[in-house]
């Protein structure tokens, strides 16, 4: 049984699943968060802490508040704890990359979800190809643009997550990949960094949209800010759904519930889809496998290739999202 089957099942205990390669014996696990500003990490945590818990693992939680440093005590803490494996969400590819390298040199196998070190020789780490996921969700909006814009070059908009992030470079390289085959007919884009803060995001994206206001096209580099970017477009007449004058084609990454409602809505056109449930799964599987193997020093990546939600295949692959799946279970009405 999956997570994801077990999120279709039931509602209170969503996530809880016989894990596919569980540990002999209970493991105290040290599961160590940036923080959960976001549905993405809100769903995988809930995921991690309550799947392991179900299967009688003892879970250390740990949140640095989005402070490497203090992320890196406390999983020194942790260590000192004698924990049997750490699963950690870093603040960034640096920070990881010293994690790391911390947990292994002290014998304690460790996995990374989803936020990938930049030095990927050390340490199991479940990531998805940000760059391919992003290029497939505005492919789809470059498309849309390229037929509805025929005669003038279209306007684009990207926000940025922080490049110290190698989601978030990913997402940008994806981003540009998807518009370079198609030359001039695309204008230079304008990029908005965004820091992965809504505070930022709301600033920067107000002064580029009031600067340029003739915009075509906007990807967030994360679903979290489609609710900033309304805030901004609303007010200026510039939020309107799909068929109607004056739509602005918009793509986001990561598949939450709320980038789910906007496509069914017609606000949004896309997103590009990271398989949480994989994700998870395949992270607490890796730790544990490797506990039970006795292996301190292990070295895996698991990609996640993810996909592309549209409009256009909502009907058929709505509920491979785990935002959709989220949606259907009344998340966004809590």
């Amino acid at each position: 049984m999956t997570i994801r089957t077990m999120l279709l099942g039931t509602a209170g205990a969503a996530f809880a699943l016989a894990l596919a390669a569980p540990a002999a014996q209970a493991a105290t696990i040290c599961f160590a968060f940036q923080d959960l500003e976001t549905e993405f990490w809100v769903a995988g945590h809930q995921a991690i802490t309550e799947t392991l818990t179900e299967a009688g693992h003892t879970v250390i939680e740990r949140n640095a508040q989005e402070d490497a440093n203090r992320q890196l005590e406390q999983v020194r803490d942790c260590i000192a704890q004698g924990v049997d494996g750490i699963i950690l969400i870093p603040q960034d590819g640096e920070s990881a990359t010293t994690i790391v390298a911390e947990a292994q040199d002290n014998d304690v196998p460790i996995a990374v979800f989803n936020r990938p070190p930049s030095d990927l020789s050390r340490g199991i780490v479940v990531v998805a190809d940000n760059e391919e996921i992003a290029r497939q969700a505005v492919e789809f909006v470059a498309a849309e643009a390229l037929e509805q814009i025929p005669d003038r070059p279209i306007q684009s908009l990207i926000l940025v997550g922080n490049l110290g992030d190698p989601n978030a470079v990913g997402r940008r390289d994806g981003f540009y990949a998807a518009l370079e085959p198609h030359g001039d007919r695309f204008a230079t884009p304008i990029e908005v960094a965004t820091q992965w803060d809504a505070a930022t995001a709301l600033a920067n994206l107000e002064a580029a949209v009031t600067a340029n206001p003739q915009i075509d096209l906007i990807f967030t580099s994360s679903d979290f800010l489609f609710p900033t970017i309304r805030s901004v477009l609303e007010p200026r007449g510039m939020w309107v759904p799909r068929g109607e004058d004056g739509h602005i084609l918009m793509a986001g990454l990561d598949g939450d519930a709320t980038a789910c409602q906007l496509i069914k809505d017609g606000y949004v056109d896309a997103t590009g889809v990271q398989d949480l449930y994989f994700e998870a799964e395949s992270a607490m599987n890796a730790i544990l496998a490797a506990i039970e193997a006795g292996e301190t020093q292990p070295n895996e990546v698991i990609e996640d290739p993810g996909f592309a939600l549209t409009s256009e295949n909502i009907g058929e692959r709505e509920m491979d999202m785990w935002g959709c799946v989220l949606l259907a279970e009344g998340f966004l009405e809590r």
